[in-house]
């Protein structure tokens, strides 16, 4: 599932594209057994191409995914550029590792705690926290749009649940993208430069204090590449005094040594800029398809097309058997009130999907279930008969008059059955409840067939 199916799922329901009768009918063929969630999807995949082109979730989906490679794109080479401004580097001062760490280290360990906190409270529709984000601003970018681009979604409005997981989950890409960048700096000015970093802080830091705390941020690699936590040495060496415009002589003594912060610089964006970033990434992804699914099964229609799937149309009936005039006058066996279940149910020129869905409403049981008539070949309805056994109920359009074609095959039929009771039934938005002068029309013409093995339903 993805943002398509809930984007076409939002345009069929708007536009109304199945009866209630067809939507009975493929919860009898494709929905059993199944979730509502999946009853759902499965519709929408089935009922999707009949909606007109160009649909919404094509448009909306193209332009969000442009503005969103726009933004990546922004993302990276501004990562690549601000790590070349903070490795900048002129031959006189050494490059301060302190604003690289807290560009890889804290601003990402930051934001992280801020999208923690703005997961929590996704569902609020005016959350700050999510709407900070640089990545709210896409929804703020489609209103830049053309107008002939911006017709087709101005009128959709999103679920806010899913449009903040939308934006959280977009905001850890670009930060992905953007750490990326200044990974590709670092590495891309350590190979082409000789750099002497060095660290500087009006804190009240002594070497001892730093390197305890760069040892406990380089735990997760520190047992594997000792080579990548700078020494206690290193850090006495490359601390660095703004006395003026020189550097004290025990420093210019060790340039050659002050090159070896890289690995650790290296390491911390692997972890902490990427890394961590990555694997909040992943959570974002699941709660982006977690609210998916809730603003799914939220929209508005859902849950009228499940109860059409799921619930039979119940024949309502009359608390007065009508009077069939004919029936009586023509001595015709007749039923008022059809059994549980039948060998055989046929339908005449009722396509299967339908026939389904009104054995289900007059509440039939069967075996068997064949569409006889309609566009079947005289070879095809003569193989049904040969199937045909025991009792069989023939349904028929009431509102259609029976022809020839119809009568010829009831009567080949009688020949190889028991038993033939013709149903008229009526409309769906009549319950399949057919009209006394339509039955009664049926009757006057089969009770010409003067046959005993045939009854009619009235």
């Amino acid at each position: 599932m993805n943002l398509k199916s809930y984007l076409d799922l939002y345009e069929l329901l708007k536009n109304d594209v199945s009866s209630r009768e067809e939507r009975r009918a493929f919860g009898l063929s494709y929905g059993l057994g199944k979730s509502p969630l999946d009853q759902v999807i499965t519709w929408t995949s089935r009922y999707y191409k009949k909606l007109k082109s160009p649909l919404l979730s094509e448009t909306f989906s193209s332009y969000m995914y442009g503005v969103t490679m726009t933004l990546v794109i922004i993302a990276f080479f501004l990562g690549v550029f601000s790590g070349i401004t903070l490795l900048s580097y002129n031959g006189h001062e050494p490059v301060n590792v302190v604003y690289f760490m807290a560009m890889v280290i804290v601003l990402p360990l930051f934001t992280m705690l801020l999208t923690v906190l703005s997961m929590i409270r996704s569902q609020s529709a005016q959350s700050i926290l999510v709407h900070i984000s640089p990545a709210y601003w896409l929804e703020k970018m489609l209103g830049l749009l053309p107008n002939a681009m911006q017709k087709s979604i101005e009128t959709f409005k999103i679920n806010p649940l899913l449009s903040n997981w939308i934006v959280i989950k977009r905001s850890q890409l670009l930060a992905i993208f953007f750490s990326l960048g200044l990974l590709l700096s670092l590495l891309a000015v350590v190979a082409t430069k000789d750099i002497a970093f060095a660290w500087s802080t009006t804190l009240q830091i002594t070497p001892e204090v730093l390197h305890r705390y760069l040892n406990l941020l380089a735990f997760p690699w520190r047992e594997f590449i000792p080579t990548a936590v700078p020494s206690l040495e290193l850090i006495e060496q490359s601390q660095y005094f703004r006395l003026g415009d020189s550097l004290s002589d025990e420093m210019i003594h060790n340039a050659s040594k002050l090159g070896e912060w890289w690995r650790f610089l290296v390491f911390a964006t692997l972890f902490y800029a990427l890394f961590l970033r990555f694997v909040l990434y992943l959570v974002s992804l699941l709660g982006y398809h977690l609210a998916l699914q809730k603003s799914l099964m939220g929209l508005e229609g859902v849950n009228t097309l499940l109860r059409d799937m799921n619930e039979p149309i119940i024949s309502t009936h009359a608390l007065h058997v009508e009077k069939i005039s004919s029936a009586v006058q023509k001595n015709i066996q007749h039923i008022q009130k059809l059994d549980t279940s039948y060998d055989v149910v046929q339908g005449w020129a009722i396509p299967l999907s339908k026939l389904t869905v009104v054995i289900d409403s007059m509440e039939v049981i069967t075996p068997n279930i064949f569409e006889v008539g309609g566009g079947n070949t005289l070879e095809e309805d003569s193989e049904i008969v040969h199937k045909s056994f025991g009792e069989v109920l023939l349904y028929v359009k009431a509102w259609e008059p029976p022809t020839m074609d119809f009568l010829d095959y009831l009567e080949i039929l009688l020949e190889s059955v028991d038993k033939v009771i013709v149903c008229p039934i009526g409309t769906e938005e009549e319950s399949y409840k057919a009209k006394a002068k339509w039955v009664d029309i049926w009757v006057q013409k089969l009770s010409l067939l003067h046959n005993k093995k045939l009854w009619v339903k009235i």
